[in-house]
């Protein structure tokens, strides 16, 4: 039997909604802005994920909690959202991995939560309205102080968060994905045949282990570090990952990327994707609401096949604004945005979405394939 419990908790957004909860999580308040994820699984793997920094992540699955928390599934060292937004929380779990309860992880970090929030409501309206600034509050202030607060926080638009989720030193990566391993044709790599540079502007452990079990061994350096320092690392590939905030806030990245096309093998996927863009010329814009979620169908073109892909961006690269002799190869199939791209003639390509996935299906792990295959034809 569930103990009723006060309605202590508060979510009020910048438009004057107000959804009223319990806290679950740490109290006091917090500001960002809220979106929604459509994945049925996996909610430590996105509490844990950069690219959600600064958002209130609303889970549209309505029952949250009852598979606990464990070691094994984190994608960085510690919850990174803003806040947690569900209808059920489950304090109860089970699970042979847990190692503990979803409220108390997010009472020793500090994360804000709220349940019993009716989320249908709340992602219908952000569907609508599109995503906005939001705040949620344990502290019994009034709405209308919230709501000054709410308003007087900066937008997603113009925001460099890369910077507060990279790493503050360069790391050695060479772990791979047992006992947790996608079933590759010939099962993963054996020998680390290529050296990577990783740049990190909130890179998921789940990439790093895709890149592990793909042949590579992986460096992994700071948002900042200057191409010359990554190039003295004498790599046979560099790969940009996903992050948060607006792409176009990231100019240093941007600049890194543009001086590096040309000189050997790039990847990239979310972030990486859209400062790949940037970096040809091109430019990002604001989708109303993102993406975010395991089950978005993207075509690959070259082929015609539909991937089932695990997505989590709110930018997107605008294909108008790409030079001649960019090949268009991803497009979403919800609203046709483009999902990715390849340079051959500066062997560089790009995925919005996230082929790693975690959570999410396997179906695009061969684009890692597709950068060892790069990197090994270089060396020809």
């Amino acid at each position: 039997m569930r103990v009723q419990q006060t309605m202590d908790a508060v979510l009020v957004l910048e438009d004057g909604r107000v959804f009223p909860g319990r806290s679950f999580g740490a109290p006091g308040e917090r500001v960002g802005e809220v979106v929604f994820h459509t994945g049925m699984t996996g909610y430590q793997e996105i509490l844990t994920d950069p690219s959600y920094c600064g958002q209130l992540v609303t889970m549209t699955a309505p029952h949250i909690g009852n598979t606990g928390v464990n070691d094994f599934d984190p994608e960085s060292i510690q919850p990174q959202v803003a806040g947690f937004i569900v209808r059920s929380y489950s304090e109860h779990y089970s699970s042979w991995r847990a190692r503990g309860s979803l409220s108390q992880l997010l009472r020793d970090y500090g994360i804000v939560a709220i349940s019993d929030v009716d989320t249908r409501a709340l992602t219908r309206h952000i569907r609508t309205a599109g995503a906005m600034r939001g705040i949620i509050s344990t502290t019994g202030e009034s709405i209308e102080s919230l709501l000054a607060k709410c308003r007087a926080a900066p937008p997603m638009e113009g925001l460099d968060l890369t910077q507060v989720v990279t790493c503050p030193e360069p790391y050695h990566w060479a772990t791979n994905s047992v006992p947790f391993t996608p079933p590759y044709p010939n099962g993963p790599a054996q020998e680390l045949r290529f050296h990577v540079v990783a740049y990190d502007f909130g890179l998921k452990r789940t990439i790093l282990r895709r890149l592990v079990d793909h042949g590579c061994r992986v460096t992994v350096v700071p948002a900042t570090t200057p191409p010359e320092d990554a190039l003295a690392l004498q790599p046979d590939g560099i790969f940009f990952s996903n992050g948060p905030g607006d792409p176009a806030a990231a100019t240093y990245a941007v600049a890194t990327l543009r001086s590096l096309l040309g000189k050997l093998p790039i990847f990239g996927i979310c972030l990486g994707h859209q400062l790949m863009g940037l970096a040809l010329g091109g430019r990002t814009y604001k989708l109303p609401f993102g993406h975010h979620g395991a089950n978005h169908p993207v075509r690959y073109l070259p082929t015609g096949r539909v991937e089932i892909t695990s997505q989590n961006h709110g930018f997107a690269v605008d294909p108008d604004s790409l030079p001649a002799g960019v090949v268009l190869t991803h497009i979403n199939l919800n609203d046709q945005t483009l999902e990715g791209f390849d340079y051959p003639e500066l062997q560089c390509f790009s995925v919005q979405y996230h082929p790693e996935a975690g959570p999410g299906p396997h179906d695009a792990t061969y684009l890692f394939a597709r950068f060892a295959e790069a990197m090994a034809a270089r060396r020809s």
